[in-house]
């Protein structure tokens, strides 16, 4: 074999070896973005340090601001934002909505796929009363495991779809994130489709069936940890909720707050 032949074999192998490396670098960021991707998932959290005020959280306002994401009203101004998530039926809801018609008070309902399917006379109830409802996504997924766009706004859309159908008008663009679970991409997409993204201030464990807190534990709570422009996070599958519901809402009063709509916000 002649020096030039073997000269042009061992650039031919060397190029291909850098292709190679080439690829397998390609191929190593395209795992590392998408790992970056999942883990950049933020679980909305609250830590309350003073009765009677705001919580901390810790996220960057001026993102959410940005996103036009949500977890607090006017901290001067003593009105409660009372929201209510709801998955399915288990005979609690109707006896809030009747607790809020008693006190005259308007609240917003997240509801998912499942709640649309299931109770459609009970949907029309909320939009009769005068109550919000608001997007949950149409499965209540793990949305860190959606990491495309498409796939992000079909939960949406189609719980959209579905609620004017049942309802025949379109649902006002609120969107609460499953389990608390977002990303900044998320959000961003959200408000591109014109959505404003609703977090809470003010939540307790009322969503375990098996282990529902007491009624004196639940008003205890709710009570001390109330504060001005409070976003108010309960479950309408709660059997407490369902007991209390005009009691903490008349307690509030007391205190001298008033109720607002989480759509004017």
């Amino acid at each position: 074999m002649q020096k030039k032949e073997k000269w042009i074999i061992t650039a031919l192998g060397f190029f291909s070896l850098c292709l190679a490396v080439a690829g397998i670098i390609v191929s190593q960021r395209r795992v590392t973005e998408n790992m970056v991707s999942v883990m950049s998932f933020n679980n909305w959290g609250l830590s309350f340090r003073e009765e009677g005020k705001a919580p901390d959280i810790d996220v960057d306002k001026e993102m959410l601001k940005e996103s036009d994401a949500y977890y607090l009203g006017d901290e001067d101004e003593k009105k409660i934002y009372l929201t209510f998530d709801a998955g399915y039926e288990n005979g609690n809801t109707e006896k809030i909505l009747d607790a809020l018609k008693e006190n005259d008070v308007k609240a917003t309902f997240f509801l998912v796929g499942n709640y649309l399917e299931t109770c459609p006379e009970i949907v029309k109830r909320m939009e009769t009363e005068g109550h919000t409802v608001g997007n949950h996504t149409y499965h209540h997924k793990d949305m860190a495991q959606l990491t495309t766009k498409d796939a992000f706004l079909k939960e949406l859309t189609e719980l959209e779809d579905l609620y004017r159908e049942i309802v025949g008008k379109d649902l006002v663009k609120l969107y609460r994130p499953p389990q608390g679970k977002f990303d900044e991409n998320q959000l961003q997409w959200a408000k591109e489709a014109g959505y404003k993204t609703c977090f809470w201030s003010l939540a307790y464990v009322d969503w375990d069936d098996k282990k529902q807190p007491t009624k004196e534990e639940a008003m205890d709570k709710l009570t001390k940890r109330i504060h001005p422009g409070a976003i108010v996070l309960l479950h309408t599958t709660s059997s407490t909720n369902g007991e209390i519901m005009s009691d903490i809402i008349k307690a509030w009063k007391d205190m001298g707050y008033s109720f607002g709509q989480l759509k004017d916000l």
